[in-house]
């Protein structure tokens, strides 16, 4: 193997450090379950934007993907960097609806049978609630094991455990907000949203 200069050394200095020495079978299992359930959250993300999209085009509703924002620390070259997140906790998803009306997202999967409900961070509940306060429907989509969908409305997310006695909502307890999939193979996850829902 040839040498490495400069940047190419520091990538393969850090390449060489991230990479475990030896990995046993528990720790294998766990990191293909942890790529498994990231397809899964992807494949999740992907019905939604695919949503967006759907909305758009429809004149109904223009809703983005909020980008994390990153901040560079190294140039590796030809247009790679290393980079760490600046910001932690933004909602996924934000946009309006068709009149004005402002919406906020928070996209959450699970493989179990329950969705905890501090899977919303502290700083995401902040932005949901002052989102709320200032008007915007706020909402929880879920996802257990890709195949129901429900969209929670902010204020019972918030309320779990005085409704249900738990800190987390089962898909048999969030069935009255399933959402489901359209023809065209799209979530249609605002279909039925009325203003008043979140007043």
């Amino acid at each position: 193997m040839g040498k490495f200069h400069g940047k190419q050394q520091k990538r393969a200095q850090f390449v060489r450090a991230q990479t475990p020495k030896k990995i046993d079978a528990a720790t294998l299992a766990q990191r293909y379950q942890n790529k498994v359930n990231q397809a899964q959250g992807q494949h999740f993300e992907d019905l939604i934007d695919d949503g967006c999209e759907y909305y758009r085009l429809r004149g109904i509703a223009d809703i983005e993907k909020t980008p994390e924002p990153l901040r560079p620390v190294e140039d590796l070259g030809n247009g790679l960097f290393l980079a760490r997140y600046t910001k932690k906790g933004q909602t996924d998803y934000k946009g309006c609806m068709r009149g004005g009306q402002a919406i906020y997202l928070e996209a959450k999967y699970t493989d179990t049978g329950r969705m905890q409900q501090d899977r919303v961070t502290e700083n995401q509940t902040k932005r949901l609630d002052r989102a709320q306060s200032l008007g915007a429907l706020a909402f929880v989509l879920c996802s257990f094991g890709a195949v129901g969908f429900y969209r929670i409305p902010w204020p019972i997310w918030k309320t779990l455990k005085e409704l249900f006695g738990h800190k987390y909502i089962t898909p048999q307890e969030a069935a009255p907000f399933e959402v489901r999939i359209g023809g065209p193979g799209v979530l249609l996850f605002l279909e039925g949203i009325k203003t008043e829902d979140m007043k």
